[in-house]
């Protein structure tokens, strides 16, 4: 039987990746390699914060404990977010951002076409509305992939680069937890495993013609579902987290 606290934490597996991702996105701002470009990604990053507090308004609801989406998004510590490692990866370089854009992008739009069908009303429609945004975001990453990847030697190397380093990070998003279970068997949540066959294909498929190698790899890297996060997020965190943090229940 699905319980409050696992349709909380099983949102959090979906909002936590929107929010971090989102600030990753944010630190970008004025430092894109062009106008357009810079706008692009600034928006991009709006529209997943956007996202993150429907999800976050939601759970406030659900937990009945009086908490807002500013409590949610800036007073839990490491442990508590359930992003996955992918989304928490620095920007190294512009052809970094892309690909770990892309690579979250095409994981993303196939879990909002599935939790569109969520027997949760509000999951549903934040799902539905959220397929508009993310799939806009996923034609402006594979667009840039292909550019970068057939572009330049240098532009091909940092992508290949890239591409190398971020796959590691993949298989994670495929990983079901006791709670995406629980969800899933109450029509709540989405098998994300049953599409990860599709995915590879996609991806695989862009990259290819974006003239790319598919890393040949055996072991992968996991634990932010459970919390257990690379050396990147509590720097992130402290950013992110600083004027609530500096100034408890500070109020705009």
């Amino acid at each position: 039987m699905m319980k409050n606290e696992n349709l909380i934490q099983y949102i959090y597996g979906i909002a936590d990746n929107a929010l971090i991702l989102g600030q990753r996105l944010s630190e970008l701002c004025g430092h894109g390699p062009s106008l357009e470009t810079d706008i692009a990604i600034t928006n991009m990053a709006l529209d997943l914060l956007g996202q993150t507090r429907s999800y976050y308004q939601y759970v406030a609801q659900l937990s009945g404990e009086g908490k807002t989406e500013d409590d949610i998004a800036f007073l839990r510590t490491e442990r508590q977010y359930k992003n996955v490692l992918l989304v928490e990866q620095p920007n190294r370089h512009f052809g970094y951002v892309i690909t770990r854009q892309f690579l979250f992008d095409m994981f993303h739009l196939l879990l909002l076409q599935n939790l569109q069908n969520s027997k949760d009303e509000m999951l549903a429609a934040i799902a539905k509305k959220g397929i508009k945004e993310v799939s806009y975001h996923q034609r402006f990453s594979l667009d840039w992939m292909k550019r970068l990847g057939d572009g330049t030697p240098e532009s091909h190397n940092k992508v290949q680069e890239a591409v190398n380093d971020l796959w590691k990070f993949t298989d994670e998003l495929f990983h079901m937890t006791e709670d995406d279970r629980i969800a899933f068997e109450a029509g709540v949540g989405v098998d994300v495993a049953s599409f990860k066959t599709l995915y590879l294909q996609k991806v695989s498929d862009i990259l290819t013609e974006a003239t790319l190698t598919v890393p040949e790899i055996k072991w992968f890297q996991k634990g932010g579902k459970q919390g257990i996060h690379s050396e990147h997020m509590g720097y992130l965190l402290a950013d992110l987290q600083y004027m609530q943090r500096a100034y408890p229940d500070m109020k705009w």
